[in-house]
């Protein structure tokens, strides 16, 4: 009995897994530290002591860090972001890269021509920050919405994406009476509906680590992201600006390091918890955007 196209696994196969088992390994070991701090005791917990797993479990840092103004007034600002920014995103991306697939188009190339330009050259960050102080954007949400309404990158892998469906679709929906916005809403988007899984992933993960531009544009410590309170807390040896807005003048005394790790921790949380549930689209978008050059 022979079992034809049965690959024998050799030695170097038990080496190249080996490895990779180690360097999963050694990839992970830094989030269950983070992961085991955050739950560990205040009263238990010793600096510069590696925590595998926590010695004695406790969620005071978890209530510490979501009883705070700081905490919460960040979470509302970063989920605002994400979101509106995110179907903004998705909106604007995929009606102009739609409106570049159609080649009767009149100045098609040159808006082509600019979407390319963009891609090879970027203006820098003081012409940016010039731009969005004249727009009277700056210490608002809207700076980091605005800006990134989509990408050249974003834009020719959606556009390479839509040029690999079947036009037969188009046109025959067209010889049924459909407008060409009719054609777009019950045609493309529902056969596209793989690529805008994985582009809201993409657009949802940019936005909510956002940490460049907010740290610029938002002096209001109120309108602060996640990533930008995370930061003083995490590099500032000072987190005042969590521990003074505390609920009701808490006298909780939490070790630093379980509140920044806790914070880390919930800052994490979200895309974790969202990215299982698009992953079995993910990479069919992508791969299927990658079709057609």
């Amino acid at each position: 009995m022979s079992f034809v196209g049965t690959k024998k696994v050799t030695r170097f196969d038990y080496v190249n897994y080996a490895l990779l088992a180690i360097i999963s390994l050694i990839c992970l070991f830094p989030f269950l530290y983070v992961f085991s701090v955050s739950f560990t005791d205040p009263k238990a917990y010793i600096p510069l002591k590696f925590y595998l797993f926590p010695e004695k479990w406790s969620l005071s840092a978890y209530k510490y860090i979501l009883s705070t103004n700081s905490f919460l007034n960040a979470l509302k600002s970063t989920l605002f972001i994400t979101i509106i920014g995110t179907l903004m995103n998705i909106v604007v991306s995929f009606t102009f890269a739609y409106v570049l697939t159609k080649k009767v188009l009149p100045g098609r190339s040159i808006m082509l021509g600019a979407v390319v330009f963009t891609l090879v050259f970027n203006a820098g960050i003081l012409p940016s920050y010039i731009l969005i102080k004249q727009l009277g954007l700056l210490n608002s949400y809207w700076s980091l919405i605005w800006p990134s309404l989509t990408s050249a990158w974003s834009l020719i892998v959606i556009k390479s994406f839509l040029e690999s469906l079947p036009s037969e679709l188009e046109d025959s929906a067209r010889i049924d009476g459909c407008s060409e916005l009719g054609v777009f809403l019950r045609i493309v988007i529902p056969l596209s509906m793989p690529a805008i899984a994985a582009f809201t992933l993409f657009f949802a993960v940019s936005h909510w680590n956002t940490y460049f531009n907010a740290l610029i544009y938002l002096s209001d410590s109120k309108k602060w992201t996640l990533q930008v309170l995370i930061k003083t807390l995490v590099i500032d040896s000072d987190s005042n600006g969590v521990g003074q807005a505390g609920a009701g003048g808490d006298d909780r005394v939490v070790p630093q390091e379980t509140i920044r790790m806790a914070a880390i921790m919930l800052a994490m949380a979200p895309i974790l918890v969202v990215y299982p549930f698009l992953q079995k689209h993910f990479a069919k978008g992508v791969m299927l955007g990658s079709v057609k050059g």
